[in-house]
């Protein structure tokens, strides 16, 4: 599925050289930086589209969340998925380059930083792989898909369903740790669980366990059965 409204070139204007130059200066600590990234990205795209900010803080933990208790990872922007092969990243420079590689050899199936856009679909909405793992660029386009999909369907709770895959052979456990994130997730954002839609969706689906995540050669363990949000097989 591809996006009606192509993200906003904010890396071309003044706030977007800003911001990258503000994310620069961030990488040059990447591990401990790294997983605030998403949610600063999460907070100025639901300013720019109206996108429920607790939907897009749930959504990037459940897309790339290491770490922390087991309800409740931290987003990790450095984030790729290769048909499967996931993993995480120490800083967006390593990211980017294993992207590139992979590109090389002629790989395009591949979920890229906070929100886990896929490169075979919307790599020609981005000026480049850096453009595309910036915190920024991800969190916005991802949230402009979040608000069609909302105008498609009419609550929050089946656009984040609708946001891992149409196919409905996938989305049980995935939603089911939506919910379980974002209840771990409120207490901490003085967050209401009754907004509007999200106990209002469809019946779950159901979708299969994507392997675990390394890191710099060590296996970390997948606290999430993660989507593959604008991936290729809905």
């Amino acid at each position: 599925m591809i996006l009606r409204t192509p993200p906003g070139p904010f890396w071309r204007s003044r706030i977007g050289a800003v911001w990258l130059s503000a994310i620069g200066a961030l990488c040059t600590h990447p591990l401990w930086a790294a997983p605030e990234l998403c949610d600063v990205a999460a907070q100025a795209a639901a300013r720019d589209t109206g996108v429920p900010l607790d939907l897009l803080l749930t959504l990037t933990r459940v897309e790339t969340g290491r770490g922390g208790p087991q309800s409740l990872p931290e987003p990790w922007p450095w984030t790729l998925n290769m048909g499967g092969d996931g993993s995480y990243h120490e800083s967006a420079a390593a990211a980017v380059a294993a992207a590139q590689h992979a590109i090389a050899e002629g790989r395009r199936n591949i979920d890229i930083g906070c929100f886990q856009i896929n490169f075979r679909w919307h790599g020609d909405s981005f000026p480049s792989i850096e453009a595309m793992i910036d915190p920024r660029a991800n969190a916005l386009y991802a949230a402009r898909f979040l608000r069609d999909l909302h105008a498609e369907f009419g609550n929050w709770t089946e656009a984040a369903q609708v946001f891992h895959s149409r196919n409905p052979a996938h989305g049980d456990r995935y939603l089911d740790r939506f919910h379980e994130v974002r209840a771990a997730l409120a207490p901490q954002r003085g967050m209401s669980i009754e907004t509007e839609g999200y106990l209002a969706g469809p019946s779950p689906l159901v979708m299969a366990t994507r392997p675990a995540l390394s890191m710099m050669g060590a296996a970390l363990p997948l606290r999430t059965t993660a989507a593959r949000p604008l991936w290729e097989t809905r």
